[in-house]
């Protein structure tokens, strides 16, 4: 499914120049512009940045004709439309999805990798949206990328810092954070295992059980580091406030027993630890030798059976059994008297509901012109909770 895409035009300073024949490009994700970057090289000599997304035809991803902001370098004699667009400012807009904004992401990540003796020879934009921007910055000999997040995701560095120094080998290796939701990660041979089967997500939920355990023992300092603390009655407390825009009697229907469904999975034993919080093995890379978990934005203290509850939710029910299992057996044996299956059935309607909240989160978090990455996901998830509640 390919996507149609307009390019309206600014130079340095904001200014409108117009915008380029609209021209198809392969991808049907409207996060991912490589494709869009190199097809406005090949096509018209343009060397570019693309700031965010203006408009779309279609109420959700993915394909169609999208519109797209971009910030041109070098600006030929290129036919350019002529375009009415609103480019005024809004408080919520990420700071790469503004003119200039790249490039001071881009120049703070080669100064760091020159620090680093690592000097970049190729540039290349791979991804903006409102949840990330992501360059690859290559050398003569090594590979390095740069993930730009927004306020709500910039405990990410933190997280990988203290992965790095407790749990050495399960992450990307952290080169460099600004603390200002900048990170500077090394590259990792593979590819994102979205196709993983059902043994590899076995082996995923080992490594991440490792993981776990130790991140039990230092959930003070994990909240220190300022990890979302999302522990019993501060869940609740969250889900609540990110849900109060979206009230609708189906969402006083989940909520209403809340703080008991939440005392009760406490009773289960299970300790509170670092929860990765969208553990599909789309957030896993790795190359047959080596696997890393990817992508810890969403990460939270808290439960951990939401991490096995999204490793397995596109399973089965007989297979995803035989996960769960050997996920049970493992606390049992580490955290004696615990009750593991008891914990999933009463969270497994809980988890659909906390990523309405996380979605809800995002719509808040973003400016309305990017609502439509998300706008559907509130609902859909809130339908899957209200299914979940009425078969538990």
């Amino acid at each position: 499914m390919p996507r149609t895409v307009t390019l309206v035009l600014v130079d340095h300073a904001g200014a409108p120049l117009g915008a380029l024949p609209p021209y198809d490009v392969p991808e049907p994700w409207w996060q991912e512009v490589t494709s869009v970057v190199t097809g406005a090289r090949r096509r018209y000599g343009l060397d570019l940045a693309v700031l965010r997304l203006l408009a779309a035809d279609r109420p959700a991803p993915p394909g169609g004709h999208l519109t797209y902001l971009a910030q041109v370098y070098d600006l030929r004699s290129v036919p350019l439309e002529a375009v009415s667009v609103d480019l005024s400012p809004h408080p919520l807009r990420a700071p790469w999805a503004e003119p200039g904004g790249p490039a001071g992401s881009v120049a703070w990540a080669t100064a760091e990798l020159d620090r680093l003796g690592r000097p970049v020879t190729a540039v290349a934009q791979q991804r903006t949206w409102n949840l990330s921007a992501i360059w690859r910055l290559d050398g003569e000999q090594h590979t390095a990328w740069l993930k730009q997040a927004p306020a709500f995701y910039r405990h990410e560095g933190a997280v990988l810092r203290w992965l790095s120094h407790t749990v050495p080998g399960a992450t990307p290796i952290l080169l460099a954070d600004d603390g200002a939701g900048r990170l500077l990660l090394d590259h990792v041979p593979g590819e994102d295992r979205y196709a993983a089967d059902v043994d590899e997500r076995a082996a995923i939920a080992a490594d991440h059980h490792a993981v776990q355990l130790r991140a039990a023992a230092d959930v003070p300092g994990l909240v220190a580091a300022g990890v979302p603390d999302w522990r019993g009655p501060a869940l609740a407390g969250w889900i609540r406030a990110a849900l109060a825009p979206h009230d609708t009697a189906c969402v006083d229907d989940l909520l209403a027993g809340l703080d008991d469904r939440l005392a009760e999975v406490r009773r289960c034993g299970l300790p509170d630890t670092l929860v990765h919080g969208d553990l599909h093995p789309g957030n896993v890379r790795g190359d047959g030798a080596r696997r890393v978990i990817i992508d810890w934005g969403d990460a939270f203290v808290g439960h951990p059976t939401f991490d096995i509850l999204r490793l397995t939710e596109t399973l089965d029910p007989a297979t995803a059994a035989a996960l769960f299992a050997a996920w049970s057996a493992r606390w049992r044996a580490d955290v004696l008297g615990c009750d593991p299956e008891r914990a999933v059935t009463l969270l497994r309607p809980l988890a659909p509901l906390r990523l309405a909240a996380v979605y809800a989160m995002f719509l808040a978090g973003i400016e309305p012109s990017e609502h439509p990455y998300h706008a559907g996901d509130v609902p859909a998830c809130l339908g899957q909770a209200t299914a979940e509640a009425k078969r538990d």
